[in-house]
């Protein structure tokens, strides 16, 4: 199974600490929809950088680009026009339980 990355962009800076009312609700919906995507087997991590640029990640599995990109277009916060996503081909190279 191949891996991907996908990367939401916030619409601004320290968005983790500005966001509204509404993006604090998708973004709940995004973590549940996160949630379902590790207990699937699908998701190998997620969560944003820290600091002024909130910049999330989610490296996860699909079988091709098709449908890499079906799964990051269903998370809610890009789905909802919350957040830019930005899907590329990854590889983890080295992860801890991993040989």
């Amino acid at each position: 199974m191949a891996e991907w990355i996908y990367f939401l962009h916030p619409p601004q800076t320290d968005f983790a600490e500005t966001m509204t009312e509404h993006e604090g609700e998708v973004f709940g919906e995004h973590f549940t929809h996160l949630q379902k995507l590790l207990a699937d087997g699908v998701l190998v991590l997620a969560g944003p950088t820290l600091g002024p640029t909130n910049t999330g990640i989610t490296v996860f599995e699909a079988p091709d680009e098709d449908a890499a990109r079906a799964i990051m277009e269903s998370d809610p916060a890009i789905a909802r026009g919350v957040v830019t996503g930005e899907l590329r081909p990854f590889r983890v190279s080295l992860l801890r339980g991993r040989e």
